[in-house]
């Protein structure tokens, strides 16, 4: 199995990923009132022993339709997440709203290759499938290559929103320090020019709602893989832009996120990367 998958796989794929979302988010759901045990917490992170058990239901329903393809998930990695085939997963983004009890969290579940050709690998995937699932609301966005986005089936775009001052932004605060201090002086400009800045805690949401026109953009800097992936692929293929440049090798990205108006408008607020 290539980066070269047919329609017909791709499809396939597809509905093995909804399937496996949908079996997290049913956990979520039970569990949502429920006291929930933490395994480990910082002062702006949670992990709940809910994040890791979601994950195996997620990889049990991805092995069983391809048990050759690795795992990058938040929670761990199974396989070697360097071949050219990979599921990336985030089992539950959001996870400090959801375990306050804030039905505001979803799963992220992204497809990624890497062509070969002439017996040389490229080295940067390309996502080819993303699935963001909302169990609270029932929405599961959702796309695959060369085809366009859909949220429960139904053709999804983002708005065209041209000035600041009529958009609606969201601001994502990684969990360290020093991208809270990077990412403040761009919340205190832009507050101050856009008609509303949103801080929502669930990257995979926001880009999802970007496609669908509900946000006009969506920055970080900070952000994981696992929690941009899947969404901001979908955000691509609804015509969307999704912005993201690598900040280092432990799967950060620094991202600007739009309905493919403003990256520019944006980008002078947005922190440069500090080699």
């Amino acid at each position: 199995m290539d980066q070269q998958l047919n329609q017909k796989e791709l499809t396939k794929a597809l509905a093995v990923a909804q399937e496996a979302a949908q079996a997290a988010g049913k956990l979520m759901s039970q569990n949502l009132r429920k006291t929930k045990k933490r395994q480990e917490e910082s002062q702006h992170d949670i992990k709940l022993e809910l994040d890791v058990r979601c994950q195996k239901v997620i990889e049990k329903v991805l092995k069983d339709y391809r048990p050759s393809i690795p795992v990058l998930g938040e929670e761990g990695f199974t396989g070697d997440v360097n071949e050219p085939v990979r599921w990336i997963v985030d089992p539950i983004d959001g996870t400090v709203n959801y375990t306050y009890g804030l039905p505001h969290a979803c799963v992220s579940i992204a497809l990624q290759g890497v062509s070969i050709k002439a017996g040389k690998r490229k080295s940067k995937p390309e996502t080819i499938l993303g699935v963001v699932y909302d169990p609270f609301l029932d929405e599961m966005w959702a796309a695959v290559r060369d085809k366009p986005a859909r949220m429960n089936g139904r053709l999804i775009q983002p708005n065209k929103h041209k000035k600041l001052e009529e958009s609606v932004l969201a601001i994502g605060f990684s969990k360290s320090k020093g991208a809270l201090d990077e990412m403040l002086p761009a919340f205190n400009a832009l507050v101050y020019r856009v008609r509303k800045v949103r801080i929502l805690g669930a990257a995979a949401l926001s880009l999802a709602w970007i496609a669908d026109g509900r946000l006009d953009a969506f920055m970080e800097k900070g952000v994981r893989i696992w929690d941009i992936v899947a969404g901001g692929f979908i955000l691509e293929q609804a015509g969307g832009d999704f912005y993201h440049q690598a900040i280092d090798d432990e799967h950060r990205y620094s991202m600007i996120a739009n309905n493919g108006c403003l990256r520019r408008k944006l980008q002078p607020f947005m922190p440069k990367h500090k080699s």
